[in-house]
This record gives C-alpha cells, sequence and structure tokens, in this order.
C-alpha cells in the first residue's frame, strides 16, 4: 500500500523560510508517478494545489500565489520531492499535503486535487506575522 509523508512543516516568522519533504512508501518496482505535488488547506478555506512538477517532462507549475516564492523539486531519492518556501508571509500558513498522480490514461490539470490518487496526512505551517 503507497503511503506518503510529509515532514519539515512548522512555525516561522514572516518573511522566513521552511523546507518541506515527502517521501513515497509501499510501492513495488520504481516509483514512476506522473506529476508529483504539494497542496494547502488554509484555516477555513478549501484545499488548493499550489506546486507541482512532472519528472517525464521536468516541467513545474505553481499557484499565482506562490510564483517566485515557492520551488518545487523531486530529490535525490527517487520517491522524494520537496517543496522550498521563501518569503513566507502570514497568507501562507495551513496545513500542507503532498500528493502523488499516477499514470492512468485521463487528464487533469496539474494543480486540481481530482488527477492525485494518493495524499500525505498533511504537515502544519504556520507563519506569524
Amino acid at each position: 500500500q503507497v503511503q506518503l509523508m510529509e515532514s519539515g512543516g512548522g512555525s516561522v516568522q514572516a518573511g522566513g523560510s521552511l523546507r518541506l519533504s515527502c517521501v513515497a512508501s509501499g510501492y513495488s518496482g520504481l516509483w514512476n508517478p506522473k506529476r508529483m505535488a504539494w497542496f494547502r488547506q488554509p484555516p477555513g478555506n478549501r484545499r488548493e494545489g499550489i506546486a507541482a512538477f512532472a519528472p517525464g517532462s521536468q516541467s513545474t507549475y505553481y499557484h499565482d500565489s506562490v510564483k517566485g516564492r515557492f520551488t518545487i523539486s523531486r530529490d535525490s531519492a527517487a520517491n522524494t520531492w520537496s517543496l522550498e518556501m521563501d518569503s513566507l508571509g502570514p497568507e501562507d500558513t495551513g496545513m500542507y499535503y503532498c500528493a502523488a498522480e499516477m499514470y492512468s490514461g485521463t487528464y487533469a490539470p496539474p494543480l486540481a486535487g481530482r488527477a492525485y490518487t494518493y495524499w500525505g496526512q498533511g504537515t502544519q505551517v504556520t507563519v506569524d506575522s
């Protein structure tokens, strides 16, 4: 059973940085997702896709609210990916989830939650003003 596990959340002052990581486990063979992504859910709001990475094309996708501040990347361990978050503000507070989309023959936009099969449990990020 595939499991995703996030780490790296915490509290930080506005203007600070955090790095989130996600590790996939429980899969058989090679870890070969179509896309890997990060979502967040601010308090009282819906979950939104903020960054995605397609290993095959090396393409990245970002929500407008994080462009230029967040960077998604795949780590040297192929089953691990990260989200580097800089210039954090209180609006970035929320629960952050990693997700993985496997090849299925169907299409959904890279930041759409319905594209993703596997989800982590989430890690909390709190940015104090």
